[in-house]
């Protein structure tokens, strides 16, 4: 997880990061993570479904296993093995790349505190008879709200798989972070789902970080090829870190264009060939995407979302967000009630 009460070295005489990137990684969160430490021993086949808005990482301890996602690709994952998943599409962990998946899981869970199943590791395999120790493959898999704030479009971009092999040759420390997740999840110490919940979270930084620096310098659409601007600006990173950390503040073009040193209509052509927003839209979208979190999410009052956005009324605030999303913000209350009351939610949830 990323702590975005720490500071960093990155920040100016403002407390402000220097580089969106680092607002970006202080976005990606690990919130109502639902994880599972699985010993299984072949043959094995476990399918995890997809959870809208949810990523899932998976890590081998120890073992093989291979990942089987629903486009047909396999990808084999030896011991030490960090995946990420950051559409959170349906995928299979196997024992072999055409064995079925027999046991079907969801990670997800109402709860916003990272959890593990039970008090144990899951143990599960197809085969009749105990396999020897060095048979068994041990995984921590989990999935977490991915949120990158409005740089949301980024993960349209990213590809269906983020394999951690090129990472660990550009950047050898982090298999320090690895080997701290394997011992932690051999050892089934007391709270190792709360510290893996942690280690899965900056591991995921590292990966998006290094997808952006290397895997997508040209991006795969005009509209990535803006974002990957946007990251790479550092006069907008600075106003773009501003607005995320005070979303219901009254801005203006003007002041904006203050952070950045240059004039008024020079920033806001700027920022609109970079974003494809006008900064005052960029401001607006960025809030109907903040509350309609909040509401959906973390189940907040309408009239609450509002007042933290700098509304002076829950109906001002509804008229925004309709004209904005086509939908008032009841329809997402509504919403979020009647997946509650479905029953493989409620079954995940307890």
């Amino acid at each position: 997880m990323i702590d975005r009460s720490s500071k960093s070295d990155s920040r100016d005489r403002d407390g402000l990061p220097n580089d969106l990137m680092s607002e970006l990684l202080l976005c990606l969160r690990l919130n109502g993570v639902y994880c599972r430490r699985l010993h299984v021993s072949p043959p094995f086949g476990i399918r995890f479904d997809a959870v809208p808005g949810r990523a899932q990482f998976h890590f081998v301890a120890n073992g093989e296993a291979f990942l089987r996602l629903t486009s047909g690709a396999v990808h084999r994952l030896a011991a030490g093995d960090a995946v990420l998943l950051p559409h959170g599409s349906t995928a299979d962990l196997v024992s072999a790349p055409n064995l079925p998946a027999t046991v079907q899981t969801r990670l997800h869970a109402m709860t916003p505190q990272p959890r593990e199943t039970g008090r144990s590791p899951e143990r599960l395999g197809g085969g009749q008879r105990r396999q020897p120790p060095d048979q068994t493959t041990h995984v921590f898999s989990g999935c977490m709200a991915f949120d990158l704030g409005s740089l949301r479009p980024l993960i349209k971009e990213m590809p269906e798989v983020m394999l951690i092999g090129r990472l660990i040759d550009r950047q050898p420390e982090i298999d320090a972070l690895l080997q701290a997740m394997e011992r932690e999840v051999l050892a089934e110490r007391i709270g190792s789902g709360g510290v893996l919940a942690h280690i899965a979270g900056v591991i995921s930084a590292y990966i998006v970080r290094d997808w952006v620096e290397f895997g997508c310098k040209e991006g795969r659409s005009h509209d990535a090829g803006r974002w990957l601007g946007t990251l790479r600006d550092p006069r907008l990173g600075r106003v773009i870190g501003a607005l995320h950390r005070d979303p219901g503040r009254d801005w203006t073009v003007a002041e904006l264009a203050t952070m950045t040193g240059i004039s008024r209509s020079a920033f806001a052509e700027r920022f609109l060939a970079v974003t494809g927003r006008t900064p005052l839209r960029y401001v607006a979208e960025l809030r109907m995407r903040l509350a309609a979190e909040w509401i959906v999410e973390d189940g907040l009052a309408i009239d609450v979302a509002a007042q933290r956005l700098g509304y002076g009324s829950q109906a001002a605030f509804s008229r925004a967000f309709k004209r904005l999303t086509g939908q008032p913000p009841g329809a997402l209350r509504a919403g979020r009630a009647a997946v509650a009351r479905t029953p493989a939610v409620r079954a995940a949830g307890r």
